[in-house]
């Protein structure tokens, strides 16, 4: 799944392609993924301007000059790409929007699993998922008052405590791994453990790790591409995530692969050891 780093990747490269851009019509091939009727949802965005592309986590806001926002979520394995009008369409192509300037921004998924919702700018978290969405992973949003305040209160496992995005914004499987190693917290520590300084570690780790992951345009692992159809190559730079087997890059202790939450997970057992109570 795109988390964070790549779906900024991916706003950034559509800010590049289609702000400004004006939508002529739009085909919904596949009317699953949106959450009006197609009808609706074509009639609201014919001769409409694309104004400008945010990001709010793993959610990208499409910003209409009528004063409608397309929220989309890529889930699994959903993208954008941009192709001259005519240009054949992929069999995984399910939203067409015909650009006045006779190109077509596409959005492709080989698994139909993202969601695009037509709202009134403004009510964005009306939509399902942003409503209890935690803080932006950035120095200004993620303070350690809260990460004390949240992590204080709750007994939960770390790793799938970092992957609930009413926690914490952007933060998936591969970062998650990073971040704890990066830590040297081990993935079933309990939160309420967790000490004031391994607190401040954690948040300076994942910080750090994404704005490094983003100025790497994401990571690649399986199908992920940028707007222009570009990988990532913030993979090269992985520490422990599908290293299982290899030496860790502190200690050389073979990394170790688990199931946590339901996700592989990736650690070292001798740099990230589960330890008692918490300390300050």
């Amino acid at each position: 799944m795109p988390e964070l780093p790549e779906v900024e990747t991916v706003r950034r490269g559509l800010t590049e392609l289609v702000a400004g851009s004006q939508i002529r019509t739009v085909d919904v091939l596949y009317p699953k993924m949106i959450n009006l009727p197609p009808e609706d949802f074509t009639n609201a965005l014919k001769n409409q301007i694309i104004k400008k592309i945010d990001r709010r986590g793993k959610y990208l806001f499409i910003r209409i000059n009528n004063g409608l926002t397309i929220v989309s979520h890529l889930r699994m394995e959903g993208k954008y790409d941009v192709e001259p009008e005519g240009t054949p369409l992929s069999k995984h192509t399910h939203i067409v929007f015909h650009l006045t300037d006779g190109r077509q921004l596409r959005y492709n998924d080989t698994r139909k699993f993202g969601r695009m919702n037509l709202v009134d700018t403004g009510h964005e978290l009306t939509v399902a998922g942003l409503k209890t969405i935690g803080p932006e992973p950035t120095e200004r949003d993620l303070t350690l008052d809260y990460m004390r305040k949240i992590f204080g209160k709750s007994k939960k496992l770390v790793k799938p405590f970092l992957l609930d995005q009413s926690n914490i914004a952007g933060l998936g499987n591969i970062y998650a791994d990073e971040v704890l190693w990066l830590s040297k917290i081990n993935p079933k520590q309990p939160v309420n453990t967790l000490s004031v300084v391994e607190l401040k570690l954690l948040r300076k780790s994942i910080i750090d790790e994404i704005k490094r992951a983003i100025d790497g345009h994401g990571t690649t692992v399986h199908s992920y591409s940028n707007a222009y159809g570009e990988a990532g190559n913030f993979q090269n730079h992985l520490n422990v995530y599908g290293r299982q087997g290899e030496p860790c890059l502190r200690c050389g202790t073979p990394i170790e692969k688990i199931k946590l939450a339901q996700r592989g997970t990736h650690f070292c057992p001798n740099c990230q050891v589960i330890h008692g109570d918490r300390h300050e």
